[in-house]
């Protein structure tokens, strides 16, 4: 069992910044990889960033690469998610997400275990 709590969300202008953090508590913190994903009332929940056990690898979609960046802090049992450049488009519900078996993905159904999300708006 694994809980997760997002945490860091809120109102910022164009061309502002966030960090999201993730809190995780119960399974060893390493043991997983985590994502971050995103969604907006009547569409599907789309993929974020996703990073490794160890934190040495990174993934991102196009539409985010260089201006996000996911870390963890294995010792803190903390997952972020720096977001810079912010653009109207990027305002959803942000979720992190726990994977106990394989490498990153990308895919909804592949993690194990969400946290509640936590809202951002970014205003033009």
């Amino acid at each position: 069992q694994v809980h997760l709590a997002e945490s860091g969300g809120g109102l910022v202008r164009a061309g502002g910044s966030l960090r999201l953090s993730c809190a995780a508590s119960g399974r060893t913190f390493s043991s997983y990889t985590l994502g971050w994903f995103r969604q907006t009332p009547g569409k599907e929940r789309e993929f974020v960033a996703a990073i490794s056990r160890s934190g040495g690898s990174t993934y991102y979609p196009r539409d985010v690469k260089g201006r996000f960046t996911i870390s963890r802090d294995n010792a803190k049992n903390t997952a972020y998610l720096q977001m810079n450049s912010l653009k109207p488009e990027d305002t959803a519900v942000y979720y992190c997400a726990a994977r106990f078996t394989g490498a990153p993905s990308m895919e909804v159904q592949d993690y194990d275990y969400w946290g509640q999300g936590t809202q951002v708006t970014v205003s033009s």
